[in-house]
């Protein structure tokens, strides 16, 4: 994985490793700013196939995020992808969503992260 960042991937495997997803995350992606905790890919997949099989419309979809699974530490490799939850992309002081959203942003593009989630303001 050409430019990925090494300690990052070993969070993400971290992250793998274990059954949590406590741990809070502020990533910069081309520019935009995402914050959140990193979940377990399993742990992310599941999550996103139960939002899109209470859809009737998306419901279809659903069973895609739970039949393939890509390459995890367990298995060999390493992870390739972050997958956030209660994330939210920060636009200047609103985060989108208010709710938090599901993300899947890719290791390498990554270019430049800290640890914890930074919280935006509402004035």
């Amino acid at each position: 994985m050409p430019n990925a960042d090494e300690l990052l991937t070993a969070v993400a495997a971290m992250v793998e490793a274990q059954p949590s997803n406590q741990m809070s995350l502020t990533v910069v992606v081309d520019g935009a700013v995402i914050t959140g905790r990193l979940a377990p890919e399993s742990m992310w997949r599941e999550r996103v196939s139960e939002v899109l099989r209470t859809s009737e419309r998306l419901s279809p979809f659903s069973d895609v995020f739970t039949s393939h699974r890509g390459a995890r530490p367990d298995r060999g490799g390493s992870p390739t992808h972050l997958h956030f939850h209660l994330a939210r992309i920060l636009q200047g002081s609103l985060g989108i969503p208010e709710t938090g959203g599901m993300y899947r942003v890719a290791i390498k593009d990554v270019s430049a992260w800290t640890v914890g989630d930074l919280s935006y303001s509402e004035q």
